[in-house]
């Protein structure tokens, strides 16, 4: 988990101080119609979501992840770019 953090913190550009991660494991699921080794991943954030970013980010967690049995074309890792208004922290959003 922490090398997925210090990868997300790279590949985004951003401080490891704003990455979180959260990692089911042990759930049931099918990828096309097998029952293997598979991830699906979604990452949030605030600014910094392109096409050279999750190009990086999606490398380096295929990388990580191959680690643990899961093959790269096993993967789909979504990309939300959340508008600073959207996400709440603190009591307040990044918005202010």
């Amino acid at each position: 988990m922490l090398a997925a953090s210090k990868a997300l913190a790279a590949g985004l550009g951003k401080p490891e101080s704003y990455v979180a991660i959260c990692v089911e494991d042990g759930k049931d699921m099918i990828w096309g119609g097998d029952d293997t080794p598979c991830a699906l991943g979604c990452l949030y954030s605030l600014g910094g979501i392109n096409n050279e970013n999750n190009k990086k980010v999606s490398a380096e967690l295929a990388k990580l992840l191959g680690e643990f049995g899961i093959p790269a074309d096993k993967i789909y890792i979504n990309f939300f770019d959340v508008p600073r208004e959207n996400c709440g922290y603190n009591g307040s959003t990044f918005a202010g």
